[in-house]
C-alpha cells in the first residue's frame, strides 16, 4: 500500500505519484488511502509548500478498476456508504487542505480520476490527454464530484459533462474551465516545476492558505455574512507576521522571497 502513492520533495515541492501503471491508476479503497497519508504528510511537512499530483504510466487515473466496481455489485448498502465516505473524504481534504494542490495530467482522466484533477486547485495537462466523468454509462452516479464541478464550471456546464458523460479532449477541457494550461509531454515537468516555484518563492503561505479556505467558504453564506467573515478575516491578516513582514518589504522597496 505504501508504494501505491510515492511521495518526495524537491525545493519546497511534495510531488505525489499514483503508482498503480498496471491498474490505470484507478482509485480503489488502498490508493485512496495512500493519497489521503500523503496528504496528511504533506500538511505537516515544513519542506513541502506546494503539492503536485502526477501519475506513472500513461493514464493519470481511469477511476475505479473492474475488480472494485465487480465488488460494488456485492457490497450492502453499509459497506458502499463507507466506500464512498472514504472518496468523499478525500475530495474534502484535497479542496480544504491548506496547500496549494496542482494535478499534472498525462493520459486519460477518467470518472473518478477526473474528479482528482477537477478537487485540486489547479490542473496543466498534455494535449493528448482526455477528460471525462462517465459514470452515466454504465448506471452509476458522479455524485460526489458534482459537488465540487458545479463550484468549478457552474451549473449549465456541469449539466453538460455529468448528463451526457461524453469525453473530452483537452482543448475543450480549457474552454469548461477544468484545465488551466496545456503543455507538451516533454515540457509539462518543467512548466508545472516553474509555476509551482513562482508560487513558492513569489507568495506567502498564510496568504495562500487563507485566500483558499476563504474561497472555499464563502460560497455557501449570504452576501451579509459572507462580508462580516471578509472583514474578519482582513483584520486577522494585518495582525500576521507574514502581512507584518511583506508590508514592511514594500516599504522599503525590498525584494522579498517567501
Amino acid at each position: 500500500m505504501d508504494n501505491l502513492v510515492l511521495y518526495h520533495t524537491e525545493n519546497r515541492i511534495a510531488y505525489f505519484t499514483l503508482n498503480r501503471p498496471d491498474k490505470r491508476n484507478a482509485l480503489n479503497p488502498e490508493m485512496i488511502s495512500a493519497l489521503k497519508n500523503a496528504l496528511t504528510k504533506a500538511k505537516n511537512d515544513d519542506e513541502a509548500k506546494v503539492i503536485v499530483i502526477k501519475s506513472s504510466g500513461t493514464v493519470f487515473s481511469a477511476g475505479a478498476d473492474l475488480e472494485h466496481l465487480q465488488i460494488l455489485q456485492k457490497n450492502s448498502y453499509e459497506e458502499n456508504l463507507a466506500d464512498s465516505i472514504l472518496l468523499k473524504e478525500l475530495f474534502e481534504q484535497i479542496y480544504t487542505h491548506p496547500k496549494i494542490i496542482i494535478a499534472q495530467v498525462e493520459g486519460a482522466a477518467i470518472a473518478g480520476g477526473c474528479g482528482l484533477a477537477t478537487v485540486c486547485d489547479f490542473t496543466f495537462s498534455i494535449p493528448e490527454a482526455k477528460f471525462g466523468y462517465t459514470e452515466v454509462k454504465i448506471g452509476f452516479v458522479p455524485a460526489i464530484v458534482l459537488i465540487f464541478l458545479l463550484r468549478k464550471i457552474g451549473e449549465a456546464k456541469a449539466k453538460e459533462l455529468l448528463l451526457t458523460g461524453k469525453l473530452i479532449d483537452v482543448s475543450q477541457a480549457v474552454q469548461f474551465g477544468l484545465v488551466n494550461s496545456v503543455f507538451s509531454k516533454e515540457e509539462i515537468d518543467l512548466k508545472v516545476k516553474e509555476f509551482a516555484t513562482t508560487l513558492c518563492n513569489e507568495t506567502s503561505a498564510q496568504s495562500l492558505s487563507t485566500t483558499k479556505e476563504m474561497i472555499g467558504k464563502v460560497q455557501e453564506l449570504s452576501l451579509e455574512k459572507a462580508l462580516s467573515y471578509a472583514a474578519e478575516m482582513n483584520a486577522k491578516a494585518r495582525g500576521t507576521e507574514d502581512c507584518k513582514k511583506g508590508i514592511a518589504a514594500f516599504l522599503n522597496k525590498e525584494n522579498l522571497k517567501w
